[in-house]
This record gives structure tokens, C-alpha cells and sequence, in this order.
């Protein structure tokens, strides 16, 4: 059974089948929570092919929210604090307005400026949103990652991987084996937003033309689970057979774009990684 996990603020969280372990640095502590979740996709029909993946997606995004929020508070030294359900909601609502204004929004806004100079052509609209997309996604990723925190917290995704690599090729999970590794791996959640960006570009091929603005928009947000299933599904695949050249290209561009998300971590952020992943397993 697969490995696989995301940075959170001064950590990392790990998540192997039913399994789910945070490992936060607080001062020379790392502090440890293990939590076991269920999964609806365990069971029919939210186990069908796309389906999976649409439903997965919302899972993984509630779960990494709350991870996020979990990891903040040992930050601010409020671990034992009860947890609130509003400000987790707040976060998904706020998170998923701000992805929808910029990521689907705007790159519409673009494509219709264009359409509108008389660059028509369902297939030519589409290829302009889409390329607006990938280069506000890699514009965002750019800008953020010169803050401070942001940086720190691509290296604990850097960290990440490392451990995830160190564990699938067999070898004993300790800081100097670990940061052997590389910080790129093909199952990480950037190569998955590249992948639902440039299948977008198929899929919103078969929305009429002649509909307006806000339709076009309204459908896009429709077709997104859709969208996130197929492009769960290629990452399935292309996890099973990553030797084959075809699928090695069509990685190419995600795990070139992880360039700008992880980052060399040091021997103490590799540390609490490895705590992490040493928890699920």
C-alpha cells in the first residue's frame, strides 16, 4: 500500500491506507498525533473509476486543512485547545472561493478578452484558458515561495518526499539515507493540479461556444469533480507503470513544477519526516 503525505506548518503529515500520523517540531521536541480515518471511497459506488477520484480529492482537501490547522496551534502553543468546527469551515470555504476567482475565474475572463479581438475557435479558447491557468499557477507558486514560511514549508515537502522515496526503495528510514533522496516524486499533488489543469482543456472542448459568460463559468465549476477523477485515474496509472516512456513524458511537466515546491530540507526538518512516516507504517 502506497505512502503518501503533505508539509503542514513546521511538519509533516503522512497518511498510509486508513492511517494518518503528524509529526510537528516544536523547539527540540517533535510532537506526534495518530489518528485513524475512513474513507467513503472503501465502499460502493464511491469506489468506481472517477468517482474515486472526485470524492477522493474533496477527502484530501478536508484532511489537509485540518492537518494544517492541527499544526498551526502547536505553533502558537494551543495543541490541547478543543477544537472548533467553524474555523475549519471558514478555511475550506475561503480556500475553495479563492481557487475557483483565480484558477478558474480569471483564465475564463482571459480566454473570452481574446475571443472577443476575434481569436475564436472553441479548441484556440480553450488552449488560451488553459495556458492562462498553468501560467497564474506557476506565477502563485513563484510569488508565494519567496515568503518566509513558505519557504520553510517546502522544505519540510521536500522532506516528504525524501522519506517516501527513502521507504518505497527499501532502504533503513534514517536522516543520512534519507537525504540521499530526491525532493521529486510522481505521485505529489502538484504533478495531480497540472494534470486536472491540462485535461480541463480537453473536457471544457465540449461546452458550446455560444453560451454566455457566467454559464460557461457556472459549468466549469460543474464538470471540476469530473475533471479531478480522470486526472486521479492518469496518476493512478502512471504510478503503475512509470518505467513506460509515454507515461515518463507525460510526467515530465508536474515533477519539473515540483522544482518550485520543494526544497532541500536540513537534517532536523528530514528528522521529523521520517517520525511521520515511521508512524503510519
Amino acid at each position: 500500500m502506497n505512502v503518501g503525505g503533505q508539509a503542514v506548518i513546521e511538519g509533516v503529515m503522512m497518511r498510509k491506507g486508513n492511517k494518518i500520523a503528524v509529526a510537528v517540531r516544536k523547539g527540540r521536541k517533535i510532537i506526534v498525533k495518530k489518528e485513524k480515518i475512513k474513507s467513503i471511497t472503501e465502499k460502493k459506488p464511491w469506489n468506481f473509476p472517477i468517482i474515486r477520484g472526485a470524492v477522493g480529492l474533496f477527502e484530501t482537501l478536508s484532511l489537509g486543512v485540518k492537518t494544517l490547522n492541527w499544526s498551526a496551534q502547536i505553533a502558537v502553543g494551543e495543541e490541547n485547545k478543543k477544537e472548533s468546527a467553524w474555523p475549519f469551515a471558514i478555511s475550506i470555504v475561503f480556500a475553495t472561493i479563492f481557487a475557483l476567482v483565480i484558477f478558474k475565474l480569471i483564465p475564463l475572463g482571459i480566454a473570452q478578452f481574446f475571443s472577443g479581438l476575434g481569436l475564436g475557435g472553441r479548441l484556440l479558447f480553450n488552449i488560451i484558458e488553459g495556458i492562462s491557468k498553468v501560467i497564474i499557477l506557476i506565477a502563485y507558486i513563484w510569488a508565494i515561495g519567496r515568503m518566509k514560511d513558505v519557504k520553510i514549508l517546502f522544505r519540510y515537502h521536500g522532506a516528504e518526499h525524501k522519506a517516501v522515496n527513502c521507504y518505497e526503495a527499501n532502504k533503513p528510514l534514517t536522516v543520512n539515507n534519507a537525504m540521499k533522496f530526491s525532493t521529486i516524486h510522481p505521485r505529489c499533488g502538484t504533478s495531480f493540479i497540472l494534470f486536472v489543469l491540462l485535461i480541463s482543456i480537453i473536457v471544457y472542448i465540449f461546452v458550446p461556444m455560444n453560451f454566455g459568460f457566467a454559464l460557461k463559468y457556472v459549468i466549469r465549476i460543474a464538470l471540476l469533480p469530473l475533471i479531478a477523477g480522470i486526472a486521479y485515474e492518469f496518476l493512478k496509472i502512471s504510478a503503475k507503470y512509470g518505467n513506460n516512456a509515454v507515461i515518463k513524458a507525460a510526467m515530465k511537466p508536474g515533477m519539473m513544477l515540483q522544482k518550485l515546491t520543494t526544497a532541500e530540507p536540513t537534517e532536523k526538518q528530514m528528522a521529523v519526516a521520517l517520525k511521520s512516516i515511521k508512524a503510519v507504517l
